[in-house]
């Protein structure tokens, strides 16, 4: 964009977008379900429309977790790689998503692999979003013990972002489950502090901590609700913002 072009009307410029695996299978219990990936897909092509450069990182939640892994016999560091390979299958799911509609992007993997992605070189991610393409963010962080939450706080801080966009299944933060309880409320603001106190789910803490410590907002908004991510950067739309 040259200098003497319109800012686009957003309340931002470079966004992170964080989802979870389990966003991309639908109904299906397990895997990719195409269908809602596009649908994924339309929902990132619309804000990109607004001249707003996207990152993305896409947890591998649908294909393998390493936590749970860990938990029934197999030893952490290996079940924790394992989850990040699923996080390269779901980034290449989404390109090609993306690159259907004509929205040019890139995989970066922490994890070397030079056949189906790009290494992760962060001059080179930069440059990528000043061009206009979507950069997705796979493989974590390229180490164990560390959760995809931690990979978007990580990357949102290293590209410059303005804020992180984690989309979920519902509109925000709630002091309890709304799925549970009748009675929960959702806060339109909360500490980053208070997120950690009062386990309220946002993220895991290091992540909370690696953005309160950053000064990096994190807006929490229902992926489910058609046209939300492009609502929020427009002013309008249901969410919950940390900071």
């Amino acid at each position: 964009m040259t200098e003497d072009a319109p800012a686009p009307k957003t309340a931002f410029k470079r966004v992170m977008l964080k989802i979870s695996g389990e966003a991309l299978m639908g109904d299906q219990g397990f895997g990719l379900h195409p269908p809602t990936v596009q649908r994924i897909a339309q929902e990132v092509k619309s804000v990109h429309d607004l001249g707003v450069e996207i990152c993305m990182v896409i947890g591998g939640g649908n294909i393998f977790r390493g936590l749970s892994g860990s938990a029934q016999g197999m030893e952490r560091t290996t079940a924790d790689y394992m989850g990040m390979l699923a996080t390269v299958m779901n980034a290449l799911a989404m390109q090609s998503a993306l690159e259907e509609i004509g929205v040019f992007t890139r995989v970066i993997s922490a994890i070397p692999m030079d056949q189906v992605c790009e290494p992760y070189i962060r001059r080179r991610a930069v440059r990528h979003l000043e061009k206009g393409r979507v950069c997705i963010f796979a493989a974590g962080t390229g180490n164990p013990y560390f959760t995809t939450d931690t990979a978007a706080t990580l990357r949102a801080n290293e590209m410059a972002c303005e804020a992180i966009f984690k989309g979920t299944k519902v509109d925000g933060v709630y002091d309890k489950d709304p799925v549970k309880f009748d009675d929960a409320v959702r806060y339109d603001t909360v500490s980053y502090d208070d997120v950690l106190a009062k386990r309220l789910g946002v993220m895991d803490a290091s992540a909370i901590a690696l953005a309160r410590d950053n000064n990096l907002p994190i807006i929490v908004f229902s992926l489910d609700e058609p046209g939300g991510f492009k609502g929020i950067l427009a002013g309008e739309g249901t969410y919950t913002k940390v900071g």
